[in-house]
């Protein structure tokens, strides 16, 4: 982690000077630094310096310093936390969030950067060709990945392609042009990144070919997803009951062939998952998965990279973590979400915080329901106040932390892991030929993982195996295995920022949301169409003629 680090702080004094000026026009082909291309782009060291500009937006103010995981993590059916935090984006009132306008602004300055990178690399003759082409390579995963996020957030927008493009009234693209876009780009990612594990495939926290992959899988699967019809079932509401939605096809995919771009998002991510010297696997722990210990092992494929004691840290661990300068922290997962885990699934039993102390020593457990089993842990007592702001499901995804007593601190945050590519395949070819052995084999990888292991009386062998509850339920149908999925897929990435993009890509957002209308610690859950999109930041609909009015609503 130290190498990537080093580079990338190596840019990072002239990259804050960008981050004063995010109110001029966001598609404007800002320099990424202090440097004009004329003369800093002369040799392989210059390169480098050059592509460490488009992933240090990755750590600005409009991205994951905060803005980009508040706006994508606390708007899902299965997130509460404090009234004062979550009252903007997490009740449907991005607006009123001074951050609103930052995946915006942020992923076109990625834009900019990465298309300054792709028009002055290849003129470049003093550098190994082998890291030419990565570089090129990681420019245009960037660039994709930054549309990716826009079309998903925004709908269609203006696409900008060339560094040298004169044009500042550019048209919004449609939704589909918007993800042709983002696939070409993947695609020449993944011709020109090198594997995991290559000599010279660079520092760990770059993306690689494995990586190119699977996001280019993962956009098929929600294009897929978006233009599929059906219905499918989610356990939600006040009740947490059953409950079955229609699903609406996402504006934009209208007429798309559904199964068409299921097989590609299957047979692209077959190609990670069987591949030849695969350098990806799941990790046996899940407590270890999300150690320090565990940071850049062979699940997390992509992650950003932190660095105590740089200008690389981030405030995940002080609002997500039990334990927090707050006093606790001020996001959790609901008590509705937890009780969809078994009671046996290390997701949940490790997963989850069940005893902690506050800022202020105060010890407690969660949940009250489960006293017997954590009121009293290693001799000490801990107590539950016996209020509805007590049940706080605090996740360990980001406590792994160097120093948590520190607002900002080195928490890590989950771009990819690998157990997303079995989850695809499952999906996708329950959606190609039904809930086969080939899709209940995907689901269960990653179901196997999160639960104990026995050994079964004699005579049988003696070898451990999974317990029963382990397996997806067998037999499902087509709609019960795609529910399921679903599902699963939400227990797995618990905040990580999946959840609200995996509700819009089936078209029944609204309906999940506004089935539970006031949830946990009273956060308002009621959703309106307009919040199906964001919206498109005020400075942006003033300079640039060409976008005609902003997102529906807005």
């Amino acid at each position: 982690m130290k190498a990537i680090s080093t580079y990338l702080m190596a840019s990072v004094f002239g990259l804050a000077l960008l981050g004063t000026s995010s109110c001029k026009k966001a598609l404007e082909e800002t320099p990424y630094s202090f440097y004009s291309p004329e003369n800093s782009y002369k040799n392989q060291s210059d390169a480098k310096v050059a592509i460490n500009g488009v992933y240090n937006e990755l750590y600005s103010w409009d991205m994951y310093l905060q803005p980009f995981w508040n706006i994508t993590m606390l708007d899902d059916d299965h997130v509460s936390g404090a009234d004062w935090y979550l009252g903007t984006t997490g009740a449907g009132n991005p607006q009123s969030y001074w951050g609103v306008d930052g995946p915006w602004v942020g992923c076109y300055a990625m834009i900019a950067r990465a298309n300054t990178v792709l028009a002055n690399v290849p003129n470049i003759t003093e550098i190994d060709i082998d890291i030419k082409n990565r570089i090129l390579g990681e420019a245009y995963f960037l660039r994709g990945w930054a549309y990716f996020q826009l079309v998903q957030l925004y709908g269609g927008v203006p696409l900008k392609l060339l560094a040298s493009d004169p044009e500042t009234n550019t048209p919004r693209a449609t939704v589909k042009e918007t993800y042709e876009a983002v696939i070409a780009d993947f695609k020449k990612a993944e011709t020109n990144l090198l594997p995991a594990g290559h000599a010279k495939a660079g520092e760990v926290g770059r993306v690689t070919q494995g990586v190119a992959k699977a996001f280019l899988a993962k956009t098929y699967l929600t294009m897929a997803s978006g233009a599929s019809t059906g219905n499918i079932s989610v356990r939600g509401g006040t009740d947490n009951g059953y409950y079955t939605y229609a699903k609406n096809v996402v504006v934009g995919l209208e007429g798309l062939d559904a199964k068409a771009y299921y097989t590609l998002a299957r047979d692209k991510a077959k190609e990670v998952t069987t591949a030849t010297n695969n350098p990806y696997a799941l990790t046996a722990s899940w407590k270890d998965l999300w150690s320090i210990a565990g940071r850049n092992n062979k699940e997390h494929m992509w992650q950003l990279q932190s660095l105590a004691g740089s200008a690389f840290m981030n405030n995940l661990g002080v609002y997500f973590s039990a334990r927090s300068t707050f006093g606790v922290g001020a996001v959790w997962t609901t008590n509705n979400h937890y009780n969809d885990y078994d009671v046996q699934d290390k997701r949940v039993l490790d997963g989850i915080t069940h005893n902690y102390q506050t800022l202020q020593g105060v010890y407690i457990f969660y949940p009250s329901w489960q006293a017997a089993q954590y009121k009293v842990v290693g001799g000490i007592t801990y107590n539950n106040t016996g209020t509805t702001t007590a049940e706080r499901a605090y996740t360990i995804k980001y406590a792994g932390v160097s120093d948590p007593t520190v607002a900002n601190s080195d928490a890590f945050y989950p771009l990819l892991r690998y157990s997303e590519l079995y989850l695809m395949i499952a999906e996708a070819e329950n959606e190609i030929n039904g809930a086969t052995t080939d899709a209940y084999d995907a689901l269960n990888t990653v179901r196997l993982r999160s639960f104990p292991t026995y050994i079964p009386p004699l005579p049988a062998a003696q070898t451990p195996i999974p317990v029963p509850e382990a397996y997806a339920p067998t037999g499902m149908t087509p709609e019960q295995f795609r529910s399921y999925v679903l599902a699963e897929r939400a227990r797995e990435f618990n905040l990580e920022g999946i959840r609200r993009f995996d509700l819009i890509r089936w078209g029944i957002y609204l309906q999940v949301m506004n089935k539970i209308s006031t949830g946990q610690n009273n956060i308002s859950k009621v959703r309106q169409q307009k919040n199906l999109l964001l919206p498109i930041p005020l400075n942006e609909l003033n300079s640039n003629k060409a976008i005609k009015g902003n997102n529906f609503g807005w």
